[in-house]
């Protein structure tokens, strides 16, 4: 999931997220028996844009399902970490 947001300094990166899994995993489950063994994976990404590439960003975003089509997501997500030179363990980046 993408959530392109302006992070408020009253709010950390991660009690936004806990509030975001917490709320959405809540109503997911009320959406039948199909959903009621939903849940978030422990981890996240989160990277910062340029406020003048946002529409990039928001552009990137709403394409997610044409990407995919082509790529994986964790070979985009590979890519990406790759384009930006971050460091990551591959034992626990899709746990």
């Amino acid at each position: 999931m993408h959530i392109p947001c302006m992070l408020s300094k009253k709010i950390t990166l991660i009690k936004l997220l806990e509030e975001v899994k917490s709320h959405s995993s809540g109503w997911i489950k009320k959406k039948g028996d199909n959903y009621k063994n939903f849940y978030w994976q422990d981890g996240y990404g989160a990277f910062s844009v340029n406020l003048s590439d946002i529409d990039i960003a928001v552009n990137y975003i709403a394409n997610q399902k044409e990407h995919h089509r082509t790529k994986t997501f964790q070979e985009e997500y590979r890519a990406f970490l790759k384009k930006y030179k971050v460091d990551y363990d591959e034992r626990f980046v899709w746990e």
